[in-house]
């Protein structure tokens, strides 16, 4: 995942101790002026080279974060508030840098004392420069703790969304076409597990995904982390699977569950490929034939494979093969 090898982020303070610690020990081995520039310099190069590292590290949200992981890292942090937070971090690896550059210059032009008063003075300016980005570092810090847990999701493979309302299925459903190459993990915009699962066919991985706590209630229950969080499905979807349960055993009324289906229907748009499946299809009687796409019953293992390859026709992926040069 885009988040996950992220390192973890040092405090401005950790910083300065680390780096004048070791502008210590480099002017010890040396005498006079190769002293006080040894420090300076080695002091220098460990804070600019560590807050460089700090923003490298981090994937340019403006070209390599897919639109997916971008919608889901603003619905848990401020986006705009992280890139700002880089920037300055950048700004102040460059401002260091100069210093070290600046201060050099004036070591090697001044007698032994006044060398030793520039390299105090470029230090207190460099831990000026670190405090001013404290607040930065901190936020990248604590962003780099929440996004780092988000689902390990790939936007380049073909995912199916299954929504509907609680115990209408779904979980037994992801469950029974995944075998056990399914994941269940807790992530910050929802209380309850997120499932994630993996099947092939004609050799190609396709992922499904069941969102306990986001597709499985209406909009006006859900708060604004979790709004954004289905915002961000919308770029995920090859399509949709909504489960319903006719015999209304799940606790929810039939028109209460249709009601849902035509929100998330609207949600995802025209765009997206939408499959309506009755679950426990021995009670389908209470189903108008035209409101759903297919009937199976996961309990006795009848018509889930025959919904899972619906549900890989409609989503008529075809993935990017390689073409020999000069052929289309």
């Amino acid at each position: 995942m885009i988040f996950e090898g992220l390192p973890t982020t040092p405090r401005s303070e950790e910083l300065v101790d680390k780096a004048f610690s070791r502008a210590a020990r480099a002017g010890r081995a040396k005498r006079g002026h190769e002293a006080q520039e040894s420090m300076l310099r080695t002091a220098g190069n460990v804070l600019s080279d560590n807050l460089e590292n700090v923003v490298v590290s981090w994937p340019d949200f403006g070209f390599d974060v897919d639109p997916f992981y971008y919608e889901l890292a603003d619905a848990i942090v401020d986006v705009d508030r992280l890139r700002q937070a880089l920037s300055q971090v950048m700004w102040a690896s460059r401002q260091i840098e100069d210093l070290r550059d600046e201060y050099t210059t004036k070591i090697r032009s001044s007698d032994v004392d006044t060398a030793r008063k520039h390299r105090k003075q470029a230090f207190a300016r460099m831990a000026d420069v670190m405090d001013q980005i404290e607040d930065d570092l901190r936020y990248i810090g604590d962003s780099r703790d929440q996004l780092k847990v988000l689902p390990d999701v790939k936007p380049d493979e073909p995912a199916i969304v299954i929504a509907g309302y609680p115990n209408v299925g779904k979980s037994s459903f992801v469950n029974r076409v995944t075998r056990a190459s399914n994941q269940i993990a807790e992530y910050p915009f929802t209380t309850k597990g997120v499932q994630i699962g993996h099947f092939e066919r004609d050799h190609i991985r396709y992922q499904i995904v069941d969102t306990p706590g986001l597709l499985d209630r209406p909009a006006d229950e859900r708060n604004d982390i979790e709004r954004q969080a289905v915002s961000a499905l919308e770029h995920l979807a090859d399509v949709v699977v909504f489960v319903l349960d006719p015999s209304g055993d799940c606790g929810y009324p039939l028109d209460v569950q249709l009601e849902l289906r035509e929100e998330v229907r609207a949600l995802f748009g025209e765009d997206v490929p939408f499959l309506t499946v009755a679950n426990k299809h021995d009670r389908f009687d209470a189903v108008q034939a035209e409101s759903v796409d297919a009937t199976m019953s996961v309990t006795d293992d009848e018509n889930v494979e025959r919904v899972l390859d619906m549900a890989v026709e409609a989503a008529a992926f075809e993935p990017d093969l390689p073409t020999r040069d000069g052929e289309e």
